[in-house]
C-alpha cells in the first residue's frame, strides 16, 4: 500500500525547500568570495561568474542587489556572533575573588577579547567589511538596518554581562544597554579609521589601546579598584 498523496507531496516540498536553502547558502558564499577578489564595489557579473551561474539565478534565490546585500550582512552577522561567543566562552566572566563583582578581575580581559574579535574580522575580511558598512540607500525602518543589527547582535551579548556587574554592586541596570551599544560604537568607529589608515599599526596594538581606554572607564563607574583587574597594565605603563 503506497503512501498517501499528501505525504508524498509534503516530502517533495521538504526536499525542495532544503535544496533552495542549500543553493542560497552556496550563492552567498560565492558572493563573499567575489567580494574578497574584486573588492567592495563588486558587480553582479563578477558574483555570477564566481558562482558559475547566471545573474538570473542569483536574482531568483536572493532577489535584487539589495537582497544580496542583506544576505551577505546576515552571513557576516552570524560569523561575528559566533566568534564573539567563542572568545567570551574562553574568558571567565564570573568574579573569582571573594566578594568581587562578576566584572572584577575580568574587565580588561573580557573587553579586550570582544574588541580583538571584532578587529580580527575586519582584518581577515577587509573588503567584506567595507561591503557591509558601505550600505546602499535602504528603504527599511531604522530597527531593520542590517549594520545596526550587527551592532545589536554583539551588544545583546555584552548587555547581560554589564547588567550582572551592576546588579552585584546594587546599581540600576539601565546603564548596561547604553554601555553595550556605546562600546560597540566606539570600537566600530575606531575600526573604520584603522582600516582606512595606510600606515595603520598592528591589530594587537590597537586592541590594547582600545581595551585600556574602555576598561578603565567601565571599572570606574562600577566602583571596581583597577588594581583588581587581571588584564594587565595599559600600554606604555
Amino acid at each position: 500500500m503506497g503512501m498517501p498523496e499528501e505525504t508524498r507531496v509534503d516530502g517533495r516540498d521538504a526536499r525542495w525547500t532544503q535544496h533552495r536553502e542549500q543553493r542560497r547558502r552556496e550563492l552567498i558564499d560565492a558572493a563573499v568570495r567575489a567580494i574578497r577578489s574584486y573588492g567592495a564595489a563588486v558587480g553582479m557579473d563578477e558574483i555570477a561568474a564566481e558562482a558559475g551561474t547566471s545573474k538570473t539565478v542569483i536574482y531568483r534565490h536572493l532577489g535584487d542587489r539589495m537582497g544580496l546585500y542583506l544576505a551577505v550582512c546576515e552571513s557576516v552577522d552570524n560569523r561575528i556572533l559566533g566568534d564573539v561567543q567563542k572568545v567570551l566562552s574562553e574568558v571567565d566572566t564570573v568574579g573569582t575573588t571573594t566578594g568581587a563583582t562578576p566584572f572584577a578581575g575580568h574587565a580588561r580581559a573580557l573587553i579586550e577579547a570582544v574588541i580583538d574579535s571584532y578587529l580580527r574580522q575586519v582584518e581577515r575580511d577587509p573588503e567584506v567589511y567595507r561591503f557591509v558598512v558601505r550600505r546602499p540607500a535602504l528603504n527599511v525602518a531604522p530597527d531593520e538596518d542590517p549594520v545596526a543589527g550587527i551592532s545589536d547582535t554583539i551588544a545583546q551579548v555584552l548587555e547581560p554581562i554589564f547588567a550582572e556587574a551592576l546588579a552585584a554592586t546594587g546599581q540600576d541596570t539601565t546603564a548596561a544597554r547604553i554601555w553595550a551599544h556605546g562600546l560597540i560604537g566606539f570600537v566600530r568607529e575606531s575600526a573604520d579609521r584603522w582600516l582606512a589608515d595606510p600606515e595603520r599599526p598592528p591589530r594587537e596594538v590597537v586592541v590594547r589601546y582600545l581595551a585600556a581606554f574602555a576598561s578603565v572607564g567601565l571599572t570606574g563607574v562600577l566602583g571596581i579598584d583597577p588594581g583588581e583587574d587581571s588584564g594587565g597594565d595599559p600600554p606604555g605603563t
